[in-house]
């Protein structure tokens, strides 16, 4: 039975940025369908302008139809109405996911993108998709480089391991959380998105920077 959420307050601030955020997907079965039609029956309440993809986005080898079948058509709504997709890499993701145009990661593991918090805003958000299927050292250096020269409002990273679970990748966590944690705090990441485990959580701030996971 679908649920009325018609009453649920929303935080709509004037002038707000808006988006969505999602983990996991790509299975082309009927819950990545009916999920995708609950995200365009909430933007006509909530309208996000984007969506952020936190990794494995395609579990299958990246053909065409594969895409067709698993991104367009459940997104077709959305994409209708001129939502951007950006997406993470993630465990299970093919390599060309890079390359798929309507991810918009333009053959880059790791990029940064910034919004304007409204149309008149003159403060900014500036997002960091991070690839921690191979966290090297260039671009760990890149990441200390961008986070450090953003003075933007908000800094937000976004990945597909989490760094705090309590899932059963907790062991995979701790050893992320060794190499990123430090560069997020030094250089100030406000809020970090991750998937992986199939689950929901959200957690107190730690050191000052909001986790969440959406997989």
């Amino acid at each position: 039975m679908r649920k009325d959420y018609s009453s649920t307050p929303l935080p709509k601030k004037l002038g707000s940025l808006r988006f969505a955020v999602m983990g996991d997907v790509g299975r082309g079965d009927d819950a990545q369908y009916g999920t995708a039609a609950e995200m365009a029956r909430w933007r006509e309440r909530f309208d996000f302008s984007f969506v952020l993809m936190l990794g494995v986005n395609m579990y299958a080898a990246g053909t065409p139809d594969d895409y067709a079948a698993r991104f367009e058509r459940p997104y077709q709504p959305l994409l209708d109405k001129g939502v951007t997709f950006f997406a993470a890499n993630g465990n299970h993701d093919p390599p060309n996911i890079l390359d798929y145009p309507l991810y918009n990661m333009h053959g880059n593991r790791y990029y940064t993108f910034a919004r304007s918090e409204g149309a008149l805003a003159q403060r900014k958000v500036k997002f960091f998709a991070v690839d921690t299927v191979m966290l090297d050292s260039v671009q760990l250096a890149w990441l200390r480089r961008e986070l450090g020269a953003s003075d933007d409002g908000w800094e937000i990273v976004f990945f597909h391991h989490p760094l705090y679970t309590s899932g059963r990748y907790s062991a995979g966590a701790l050893r992320i959380r060794r190499v990123l944690e430090p560069v997020f705090r030094q250089f100030g990441a406000d809020v970090a998105l991750a998937g992986h485990e199939h689950v929901y959580e959200r957690l107190v701030p730690q050191g000052g920077i909001l986790y969440f996971t959406s997989g």
